[in-house]
């Protein structure tokens, strides 16, 4: 059961345009915006920030953005996360073969090297405490330039802030990410958890 309940999807009229993006993004507004809607402020600043990190300006593609969040929303524990990463990234074009095998992406052939290094930041930089080290900053250089990094930063500070929300509001999950979770992530443990 959620802390607090979703508004309406019509209680903000600018947040409903705003919102249009996620139909894109995951065929649906999440219930996270909706429960953000009880302060409209920061459901559009949510919204506006996360357009603005999952824009493509670099080599950093849709689908890897998408399996970093799902890494760092995995060392974070949110399942509601987890399950809405990971059906953006399908939508967004992840190799099937990523998809059924990203627990498995630091061995796994489908994952290249460039690929491993930002899924790497990504689960370094979302632990408590944070994990970053030389080793990764090396490799994440070996592959990416500077403006790229601060792509897949803000990718992983996007999803600290949505798996604190999520996680602590206790989000309930959409059938659309409750199907990708159990067709991905299920295998692996994935359940809805506290978000029912």
């Amino acid at each position: 059961m959620s802390l607090v309940d979703p508004l309406d999807a019509d209680h903000d009229a600018a947040t409903k345009k705003l919102a249009e993006f996620f139909n894109e993004t995951l065929g649906f507004c999440p219930n996270s915006v909706l429960t953000m809607q009880h302060r409209p402020a920061i459901s559009k600043a949510f919204i506006n920030l996360n357009m603005a990190v999952m824009a493509n300006e670099g080599r950093v593609s849709s689908a890897l953005k998408r399996m970093m969040a799902w890494v760092s929303s995995n060392a974070t524990g949110c399942r509601y996360c987890q399950a809405h990463a990971i059906r953006a990234a399908e939508r967004y074009g992840a190799e099937q073969e990523q998809l059924d095998n990203i627990w498995e992406y630091r061995t796994h052939s489908a994952f290249s090297e460039a690929e491993r290094a930002a899924l790497d930041f990504a689960l370094a930089a979302s632990q408590v405490p944070n994990t970053m080290n030389p080793k990764i900053k090396k490799a994440l250089y070996r592959h990416w330039d500077e403006g790229e990094i601060v792509e897949m930063l803000g990718v992983i500070s996007l999803f600290g802030f949505l798996n604190r929300w999520n996680d602590t509001m206790g989000t309930s999950l959409e059938d659309g990410a409750i199907e990708s979770g159990k067709q991905y992530l299920e295998k692996y443990g994935w359940e809805k958890g506290k978000h029912v």
